[in-house]
């Protein structure tokens, strides 16, 4: 194998809101929701319930996890492919034990990468952990160590080049790469309604394990590598 594609371990996470209606909110709660809404931009008639709905899972303090998909690179007589799975659960601390003690067994070589994960996934999982008295994985908690020490790659922060003003999305990448996506299936403005109205983690994991191999082929993209064959992709 590569040396660049040894010990990756690719991730993606699907949040939603702590609760579907504001209304069932504890008081104090309301109150905090209320201060950080006021550094939102909104419309006129747009009520900080309103702001609720649409923006609260993804702040860790307001939303869970409810998907952690995984995948990493295999090979077999000199041909790489990409195993899959995922940890789905209406229960977030039980998803988070499950998450963390998977990240133990792989050991400190790990590199975690995800699309804007440093940012984004990888402090949210953090952040919740702490929240329902979950350890923190080793390879996550970046407490106290140096930038050559923390294990993360970003597939968003290679595509920048050092342009640190520049956002780019997984899907546009995956369009200009020519790498099929998930998106089909639904997409992440969706994830909520689909959570809280219909409670279907199945099609949610189905979506998020879509964006992990997204960024894995990404990912090989990035290296100048070709992509790997849909029929070399296996979800355990």
């Amino acid at each position: 194998m590569h040396p660049d594609l040894k010990d990756i371990l690719f991730l993606d996470i699907e949040t939603v809101r702590i609760v579907d209606r504001y209304a069932q909110l504890s008081d104090r709660l309301k109150m905090q929701w209320a201060r950080k809404a006021n550094f939102f931009k909104r419309e006129e008639t747009q009520t900080d319930g309103d702001l609720f709905q649409d923006r609260a899972g993804i702040y860790a303090e307001f939303g869970k996890i409810i998907v952690i998909g995984i995948g990493k690179y295999t090979e077999q007589n000199g041909t790489l492919g990409l195993r899959t799975r995922y940890f789905a659960d209406h229960a977030e601390k039980k998803l988070l034990a499950a998450f963390g003690d998977t990240l133990e067994k792989m050991g400190p070589t790990t590199k975690l990468c995800a699309h804007n994960g440093k940012e984004f996934d990888f402090p949210y999982i953090c952040r919740r952990a702490l929240v329902n008295g979950v350890p923190v994985p080793g390879v996550l908690n970046v407490a106290g160590k140096k930038p050559w020490e923390v294990n993360h790659l970003d597939t968003m922060e290679m595509w920048k080049f050092g342009d640190y003003k520049h956002y780019t999305s997984l899907d546009l990448l995956a369009a200009i790469f020519d790498i099929p996506t998930s998106k089909g299936v639904m997409d992440g403005s969706m994830v909520s309604a689909v959570y809280h109205q219909q409670g279907d983690l199945n099609k949610i994991a189905e979506y998020c394990v879509g964006d992990v191999v997204a960024v894995a082929q990404l990912y090989l993209r990035m290296k100048g590598l070709p992509l790997i064959e849909s029929s070399l992709i296996v979800n355990t």
